[in-house]
């Protein structure tokens, strides 16, 4: 039987210059790390900025920003700047609360922590309640927190998410420090700190859902005029592309190719809030997509390797490197407790085993291993495997069925 959430005092957001600085000054007053946390708007927004930020920090208590009405924290990053801070899931948030100029210089992420701690499932709800005993319902976690004003029941739901963080660290750690993992939580804690953010893919438009039922390079070009007008005015507008315009409509009228913009409008799945309000937009593209010389590929040559699937039939002795290098992680993730991907993600491990180094080393391995993002700790404990798991798989396969003798 479920655990019933405890009621919760009502909880009020700051939104003043006045309040701001007085909630600084409590929480420099208070003890320990702080638990910080963002809500942002995905799904209902272009944005990915924050529309709640919440501190809690022990001897103050917690607090909930209103960012768009604050606007500058530079004063709650020098309160607490240089102290650890506390998230579940840090890479979500950084970005957005780096964007309003809150920055931590140490973390400890509950989220990742769990996951090294081979917890075997890491949401937060669900880690609360194994560690603390205490049931976190998680109602509105996709809800638009644009909305303004904020419902209480958003508010409070809000506050719990980091009212119970700093002791849902202690725990966690206390579960590394155990299992002999704190050292390598620090390193991955460190690691997401310094994580760059992805440069902007400059073909993002062919991440349009159902793209590949476009056979031609003259409805690649319409969807792809499609797309960017959509982009432009969702960014113009801040709001979700996809509650603007569905991918499904682009696709049907890069389809269709409609001949006017009566066509256009009668097609039957172009829908969606804005398809007729912005019909001239829309058709503006078409027409673009229409006319251009630019036609797009229909498919991209990429720098990166194949798919694991075709390796056996292109590069046969990588397919056989990589299945016996993922057999053996698979055995030293049981063995340490930690999922895989964690211990190197698959990305990695097919890049060396595509292309190894010669001659094959454990030092060679480790500088492959360093150059892809690999932590120390990561190195240590795949280097080897990796060439053991490579030298068997430079040797003969046993025959199935060997002759009789």
């Amino acid at each position: 039987m479920s655990l019933e959430q405890a009621p919760h005092e009502p909880v009020d957001v700051i939104d003043s210059r006045a309040e701001f600085l007085a909630a600084v000054d409590s929480i420099a007053a208070g003890s320990g790390p702080i638990a910080i946390d963002a809500e942002r708007a995905s799904g209902f927004r272009y944005s990915q900025r924050a529309y709640l930020i919440q501190v809690f920090r022990r001897d103050s208590g917690s607090f909930l920003f209103d960012p768009p009405a604050i606007g500058d924290f530079t004063e709650l990053q020098s309160a607490i700047g240089s102290t650890e801070w506390v998230l579940h899931a840090a890479s979500q948030d950084l970005a957005c609360l780096r964007e309003v100029g809150l920055s931590p210089s140490t973390i400890f992420d509950t989220e990742l922590g769990a996951r090294l701690a081979g917890l075997p499932r890491v949401g937060l709800g669900t880690v609360v309640e194994e560690l603390l005993g205490i049931h976190l319902a998680k109602a509105h976690s996709a809800a638009d927190w644009s909305t303004r004003p904020l419902p209480q029941s958003w508010l409070v739901y809000a506050a719990l998410d980091v009212e119970l963080l700093v002791d849902l660290r202690d725990s966690i750690a206390a579960l590394l420090e155990d299992a002999g993992k704190l050292d390598i939580a620090r390193q991955e804690f460190e690691a997401t700190l310094d994580k760059e953010p992805k440069p902007a893919n400059p073909e993002a438009w062919r991440r349009l859902s159902g793209l590949h039922s476009l056979k031609q390079p003259r409805n690649l070009a319409v969807a792809r005029a499609l797309w960017h007008a959509r982009d432009e005015f969702a960014r113009e507008i801040d709001t979700a592309p996809g509650r603007i315009l569905p991918d499904a409509s682009i696709t049907a009228a890069a389809k269709a190719l409609p001949t006017t913009r009566k066509e256009l409008a009668a097609l039957r799945e172009f829908t969606g809030r804005a398809s007729r309000s912005q019909l001239a937009r829309w058709w503006a593209a078409i027409e673009s997509g229409t006319a251009t010389d630019d036609l797009p590929r229909l498919r991209v040559p990429g720098d990166s390797i194949p798919p694991a699937r075709a390796w056996a039939d292109r590069k046969p002795d990588a397919d056989r490197r990589l299945r016996l290098a993922r057999s053996a992680f698979a055995e030293l993730s049981d063995n340490l407790s930690i999922p895989v991907e964690n211990i190197l993600t698959p990305e990695l491990l097919r890049q060396v085993a595509w292309e190894p180094p010669e001659p094959l080393t454990v030092e060679g391995v480790r500088a492959q291993l360093t150059a892809g993002g690999a932590r120390p700790w990561q190195c240590d404990a795949a280097a080897q495997l990796i060439v053991d798991a490579f030298v068997e798989a430079s040797q003969p396969e046993p025959e199935v069925n060997p002759p009789p003798s």
